[in-house]
């Protein structure tokens, strides 16, 4: 099965990093769902949950102001003004 490797950080920290399969942003113009195989993107982020479904594990929800999420060959990078620290469910 074809994974994605996320990394995701904040300003000032380190924020989460994995495979999953499959990462929800909430970009400047709506929510943008992310699976392996998506084409490049790069897109503006706006206030919201980052949502990341590891391929192992409970799902991760990372609250987000600002920023932007880059998509280049299932590599997923979300850049974040600011990021609460990640909480399980």
């Amino acid at each position: 099965m074809a994974e994605l490797t996320v990394d995701i950080v904040a300003a000032d920290r380190h924020v989460w990093s994995g495979t999953a399969r499959s990462v929800v942003a909430p970009a400047h113009d709506g929510e943008v769902g992310i699976l392996a195989g998506h084409t490049p993107l790069l897109a503006l982020l706006t206030s919201g949950t980052v949502r990341v479904t590891p391929t192992s594990g409970s799902a991760v929800a990372i609250a987000v102001t600002g920023g932007f999420v880059s998509v280049d060959s299932d590599q997923v990078t979300v850049v974040a003004d600011s990021a609460e620290q990640p909480v399980s469910g």
